[in-house]
């Protein structure tokens, strides 16, 4: 006799000696019970294994029931060793929740990959179920390309599939193939999950994609997922690294009553991008009065306002408030924001001293931020040492060899110049491409420095030639990248021309984007001192507002100046 075993707040016991009293218990109500103890919250798990081995002849369900009960646990691989020994081949369910335990635990991948092995061998790999956590696995060790391959060979490829997917890029920098993998996803009319919704929002936010923010929110609010918690602070959280704040804001305040901490925290972190600590405090308190307690990321939000701000003695002031009021202890990241305001205000000195005595071993982020900020204010000396410790920890980072070299070359100081180059060389290491991206009518567009493979290429140089032209009316001066020292003047001049953020712009500008409306382009490094020089140009010349996240902040150009005010 069947028992009701789907009763979700009954506790397992009652249920569990109902099935003792039955005369005609099945395994099926054993492997049901397995499951149930699993997802109890009392805390029963242990009850799991002790009743499985009072199943006569566990099946391979049995053995699944188990193995899912232990999911996020070594132990959950060691059952399913046992269970090859009986012998007893797992099916689809059996692999995908084994793949899930793979992708938990940190040192699994191994075992993971001969699972992947074993799933060809039985055919189980094309099954949805077991694609599907295979497309995790991957993702979590950060291999898009291979999750991709299995994601080609499913078969009938359901909601679960498709979010697999997408979440996967958006999580791995994948963005474009993220979104490009949502629009299949609509093409072939598979519905929707929160998980593929707020996986191509995420990837929007990358691309700060204003029009594919949009799209996916339309079709959030068409399937009804709009509401959702996820969901809603997804898109928040895309309206604010694309820029929107102000759609962000409305959001947010639509979906008010349903959000948690995580959603504050998000439209406080796109007010903070803008340098907004007004709007940033406003919701800090708001956040308290509606019964919230501020988190690190609340604080990190309102530090990396006040740091955008270039506001470095309350920067000090919040990191104590934070410790004292409220009881949490900063960590590396509100130190580097710390760090990284006090050093844009020129206290270079005491930026050192806060790195040097803060609770963590400074990392590469602490030490860029200070080689940055000697950089901004013509420091070589310091440059130079900051440079050094960035380059203990990682001998390859491309930035420390460019920013040093610039900020030595700026002093005169060729010889040591020469010095930067040389160690870059015998080290190999190159500077990593510079990567625009710009959205023109809903498609995104990306450049690379001194792209040619635009359809239209020879419109886009010859747009940008007339640009620099006319910002030279106006008395611009090209700034030369000082790597290319003793380089023929005109390779300098081409060398900066066509960098990547340039080309972005000049196609944004040529495309018909509409009147009046920001420029908005995304790059994937710091973006270069002329470049930024040339965008404050061309802000006048075109009468239109340009607005850049680098890879550091926004910066947003409007006649002729910059909201960072010239350091970042």
């Amino acid at each position: 006799m069947n028992q009701p075993l789907d009763q979700p707040n009954t506790d397992p016991r009652i249920l569990h000696a109902r099935v003792l009293k039955s005369t005609h218990t099945d395994r099926s109500s054993y492997n049901n019970l397995i499951t149930l103890y699993s997802k109890s919250n009392l805390n029963l798990l242990s009850y799991s294994v002790r009743l499985f081995h009072q199943i006569p002849s566990p099946n391979v369900v049995s053995w699944t029931a188990l193995i899912s009960s232990h999911f996020n646990s070594p132990l959950s691989l060691r059952f399913f060793l046992s269970m090859l020994r009986h012998p007893t081949l797992p099916n689809q369910r059996t692999l995908a929740s084994l793949f899930k335990t793979c992708a938990s635990l940190p040192h699994a991948f191994s075992f993971g990959l001969s699972l992947h092995t074993l799933s060809l061998k039985l055919s189980l790999q094309n099954k949805p179920f077991c694609g599907s956590a295979l497309v995790n696995f991957y993702s979590r060790f950060r291999s898009p390309d291979n999750a991709r391959q299995v994601f080609d060979e499913i078969q009938n490829r359901d909601e679960v599939c498709y979010s697999a997917m997408i979440v996967c890029f958006a999580q791995n920098s994948r963005s474009l193939d993220s979104l490009s993998v949502f629009a299949d996803m609509r093409s072939c009319d598979v519905g929707s999950t929160m998980y593929s919704v707020s996986g191509a929002l995420r990837a929007a936010a990358e691309l700060a994609a204003m029009e594919q923010c949009r799209v996916v929110h339309g079709h959030a609010v068409v399937v009804g997922l709009d509401k959702n918690v996820i969901v809603g602070t997804a898109l928040i959280d895309g309206y604010g690294k694309a820029g929107l704040v102000f759609d962000a804001r409305r959001v947010f305040d639509e979906n008010l009553s349903e959000l948690n901490v995580v959603a504050w925290n998000a439209m406080m972190a796109g007010y903070a991008q803008q340098g907004d600590k007004n709007s940033v405090l406003e919701l800090f308190h708001l956040l308290k009065t509606r019964g919230f307690v501020p988190d690190e990321y609340s604080f990190l939000a309102v530090l990396t306002a006040f740091c955008n701000a270039g506001l470095d003695f309350e920067s000090e002031k919040w990191l104590e408030r934070m410790r004292v009021e409220y009881g949490l202890e900063p960590g590396l990241e509100h130190y580097t924001c710390l760090i990284r305001a006090v050093g844009r205000a020129g206290r270079l000195g005491d930026a050192e001293r806060i790195a040097m005595a803060m609770p963590f071993e400074p990392d590469a982020a602490v030490w860029r931020a200070l080689l940055s900020s000697c950089a901004a204010h013509g420091a070589a000396d310091m440059a130079r040492k900051m440079a050094q410790r960035l380059l203990q920890i990682d001998p390859y980072d491309d930035s420390a060899y460019v920013i040093a070299a610039n900020v030595l070359s700026s002093a005169g100081r060729w010889d040591e110049v020469a010095e930067v180059r040389k160690t870059m060389k015998d080290r190999r290491v190159k500077k990593e491409g510079g990567r625009s991206w710009i959205e023109v009518k809903g498609k995104v567009h990306v450049f690379l420095a001194g792209d040619r493979r635009h359809e239209r290429v020879k419109e886009i140089y010859a747009k940008l030639e007339e640009l620099v032209e006319e910002c030279e009316k106006l008395g611009y001066v090209p700034i030369w990248d000082e790597m290319l020292h003793n380089v023929e003047e005109k390779e300098k001049r081409e060398g900066l021309w066509y960098h990547s953020e340039k080309l972005a712009l000049a196609f944004g500008l040529m495309s018909g984007s509409p009147p009046g409306k920001p420029l908005r382009i995304v790059k994937n490094l710091r973006i270069c001192r002329d470049c930024h020089e040339c965008f404050k140009y061309i802000s006048r010349v075109v009468e239109r507002e340009i607005i850049v996240r680098d890879v550091n902040r926004y910066h947003r150009f409007l006649n002729g100046s910059c909201n960072c005010a010239d350091i970042w």
